[in-house]
């Protein structure tokens, strides 16, 4: 029997970390806009309703073509697909740094969220097919870190290439870094094989997991097995308010009077502490810890964490707003356990070796309605109350969903393991 090769390497990195990379870069883009937000409510007339689709709105190709992308990129090439991804992402972000009113923008953000899928789906089975299956756990959990990675770089690095040269000057840079991406990832990553080849990871997949060599065969598992709807939603669960809470923090910090630097390293460590729950959740995984624990760790922290940040009363006293930031930072870092928990379950539960790109795509569509819901429903909220302290109840619903679907897992591994 065959086993996996060793990752190849090229000058700086193996091909595995490069994908890893290669997705960070990608999430740069989702998270190049939270610091821009107060320049482009004045340069061009966003409106805080529009603020909160600008922030969602690169995830709208993620609701509408996240399976049907996964499910293209199983058949035609997981390298060829981050390629495509990259170079749509760069040529997006160098037209959105021309975009004159909030309508243009609107527009090429869901085109980056096209070419985001397209970098970021095929990655779990890209990294499967590259790393040894002992390494696998430990990888995966990297790989969970790419979006806080990416968005915690974009809010620390943002507000001063804004403050030096504009917000468009943003756009270009992050477009132009993208472009170098792609030519690396073309260099350094083995192309794919050829049709119809299987994997070696697929060599060792066992007997009775079905067919998934035909596009609809591996729709129909993927759609028809509970394991990638529970993911999917526990998904949709967390990346809704992650990215509510995380994407206003520039907002709010500049309502406090924050200057934009200040406020934007601030938002950075909150996203950036993310990791530590990302990278913790592969080595627990690893040394045997269960995931329906780690992802019911995940949403307990996220709910009274969010629970203290916007729900503490207002009073004097600067114990208070370091009260508050202490709990986004718990609300960020143990809630990074539920992607690292998550990308594993999601390899782990797709029907089939050809499917786990279906699989990723589904949990991504799922994903990516949360994000797209949460941001507006919390702006939403705020703006009927007049107020954030309200929309700690948005974060406890999503609490008590993901804890409710993190039982369900449970229960599902625990007839797999009894089958």
């Amino acid at each position: 029997m065959s086993t996996p090769a060793q990752p190849l390497r090229s000058s700086l990195l193996t091909s595995d970390l490069l994908v890893i990379l290669a997705g960070v870069t990608a999430a740069l883009h989702v998270g190049k806009l939270p610091p821009a937000l107060p320049v482009l409510r004045e340069a061009l007339g966003v409106t805080l309703l529009q603020a909160g689709f600008l922030l969602s709105l690169v995830q709208l190709a993620g609701m509408t073509c996240g399976l049907l992308v996964g499910l293209a990129a199983d058949g035609l090439g997981l390298r060829r697909s981050v390629l495509a991804g990259l170079v749509t992402l760069a040529l997006a972000s160098a037209a959105g740094g021309f975009a004159s009113t909030p309508t243009e923008l609107l527009g090429l953000r869901a085109l980056e969220g096209f070419g985001f899928l397209l970098a970021s789906l095929p990655a779990p089975s890209l990294i499967r097919r590259l790393v040894p299956e002992q390494h696998l756990s430990r990888r995966l959990g990297l790989w969970g870190a790419y979006m806080p990675t990416g968005t915690g770089l974009a809010l620390l690095a943002g507000p001063w290439v804004i403050g030096l040269w504009h917000w468009p000057a943003w756009w270009w840079t992050l477009a132009a870094w993208t472009a170098l991406m792609a030519l690396w990832v073309a260099r350094a990553v083995p192309a794919d094989p050829p049709r119809g080849a299987p994997s070696p990871a697929a060599v060792q997949r066992p007997a009775g997991a079905g067919n998934d060599s035909d596009l609809w065969g591996r729709l129909r598992a993927t759609l028809g097995s509970p394991g990638p709807w529970l993911v999917a939603l526990s998904f949709a669960a967390y990346s809704s308010q992650w990215l509510a809470v995380i994407g206003f923090l520039p907002m709010l910090y500049a309502q406090a009077g924050l200057s934009a630097p200040v406020a934007g390293a601030l938002t950075a460590l909150a996203s950036a502490v993310n990791i530590i729950g990302n990278v913790g959740a592969g080595r627990l995984l690893w040394r045997g810890w269960p995931a329906p624990r780690l992802l019911a760790l995940g949403f307990l922290a996220m709910g009274l964490g969010s629970a203290l940040a916007f729900g503490l009363p207002e009073g004097e006293g600067a114990w208070r707003p370091a009260l508050r930031y202490a709990a986004v930072l718990v609300f960020s870092a143990l809630g990074g356990l539920i992607p690292g928990a998550l990308f594993s379950l999601a390899v782990r539960l797709a029907p089939g070796e050809r499917s786990v790109s279906t699989t990723v795509g589904f949990v991504q569509q799922w994903s990516s309605i949360g994000q797209f819901c949460g941001p507006p429903l919390v702006a939403a909220v705020a703006a009927a109350t007049g107020g954030w302290h309200w929309t700690a109840l948005v974060t406890a619903g999503c609490m008590a969903a993901g804890l409710g679907l993190t039982l369900a897992t449970a229960v599902l591994l625990r007839r797999h393991a009894a089958g």
